[in-house]
C-alpha cells in the first residue's frame, strides 16, 4: 500500500504501535537547493543538518533503527566536484557523529561497500562506530557506497566461498541464512519506509529488506522533512493491515 503524505495540523500517533526500524531516503538535496539559487552542496549540508534533527527526534519517540541511504553505488556518477563536496561532507559527519549524535545515547552502524573511500573516511568509520557500540538507544545506520545488488552479490560470493570451504552445507541454506550474510545481519527489516522529494521507486535500497515494508511518499524535499511529517508517516504506518501475504483473521 503506498500513500503520499500531507502536511497535517494534527497527529495522532499512537506509542504503543510504533516501527521498529524506519529506512529513509534523504532525498531532493539538490533540487533544494536549486529552488532557492545555492549550488547542490548547499542543499546536502542542509541535509546533513536535517538528518541529525531527525535523528535525535526518532530516538526521542522510541524508533529503535533508522536506516537512511546517504550515499549509494550509483552517485559516483555525479559530477566530480558534487561528489568530492558529499565526500567532504560525510567526513565532517561521521567526525562529529558521536559529539553531536551519539552523546544522546545513539549507536552508529556503517553499512555499504568501503571500496572507493578515503583512507581518512574508513577511519572514521572504525572510530565512530567503536566508540557508539556500546550505546543502547536508537542504532542510527549510514548506508554509504551503498547498493542492494552490490549487497545481494556480495551475499552470494561469501556464502559460495563458506560452502566450497565446508563449513556450510547446501542445505542449511534459507532465508535467516541469507540475511544473516548481508551488511544488515542483526537488524531487523525495517517496517516503514519513507521517500521524501517526489520520487516513488526504490532506487537500489534494501531490496531483500523491504520485502514487507510500508511505504510512504511525499513530494517534500528532504531539507524540509520536518518532526511532523515523520508523525504523519508514522500515523499513517499504524493505520495499515499487516497481513504478509495471509488475510484477516
Amino acid at each position: 500500500m503506498f500513500f503520499f503524505g500531507k502536511r497535517n495540523k494534527s497527529v495522532n500517533m499512537e506509542k504503543k504501535n510504533l516501527p521498529v526500524h524506519i529506512a529513509i531516503f534523504m532525498d531532493g538535496n539538490g533540487r533544494w537547493a536549486l529552488k532557492r539559487g545555492l549550488p547542490r552542496s548547499a542543499g546536502h549540508r542542509e541535509g546533513a543538518n536535517n538528518l541529525k534533527k531527525i535523528v535525535r527526534y526518532s530516538d526521542e519517540i522510541g524508533i529503535k533503527y533508522l536506516t537512511v541511504y546517504a550515499f549509494s553505488t550509483e552517485n559516483w556518477t555525479r559530477p566530480k566536484d558534487e561528489v568530492i563536496a558529499l565526500m567532504s561532507l560525510l567526513l565532517e559527519f561521521l567526525k562529529n557523529a558521536d559529539r553531536e549524535i551519539a552523546g544522546k545515547n545513539i549507536k552508529i552502524k556503517i553499512i555499504g561497500d568501503s571500496n572507493g573511500l578515503t583512507d581518512e573516511i574508513k577511519k572514521e568509520i572504525i572510530r565512530v562506530t567503536e566508540n557508539t557500540k556500546g550505546n543502547n538507544g536508537l542504532t542510527l545506520v549510514i548506508a554509504l557506497n551503498y547498493g542492494s545488488r552490490s549487497e545481494i552479490v556480495e551475499m552470494v560470493r561469501r556464502i559460495a566461498i563458506d560452502v566450497k570451504k565446508g563449513g556450510l552445507k547446501t542445505d542449511a541454506i534459507n532465508e535467516q541464512l541469507v540475511s544473516d550474510y548481508l551488511y544488515t545481519a542483526g537488524i531487523p527489516d525495517p517496517d516503514l519506509v519513507i521517500r521524501p522529494s517526489g520520487e516513488n521507486r526504490l532506487s537500489n535500497f534494501l531490496l531483500w529488506q523491504s520485502s514487507y515494508a510500508e511505504f510512504w511518499y511525499s513530494n517534500i524535499l528532504w531539507p524540509d522533512f520536518s518532526k511532523n511529517d515523520l508523525l504523519n508517516a508514522i500515523e499513517e504506518y499504524q493505520k495499515r493491515n499487516r497481513r504478509y501475504g495471509g488475510v484477516d483473521k
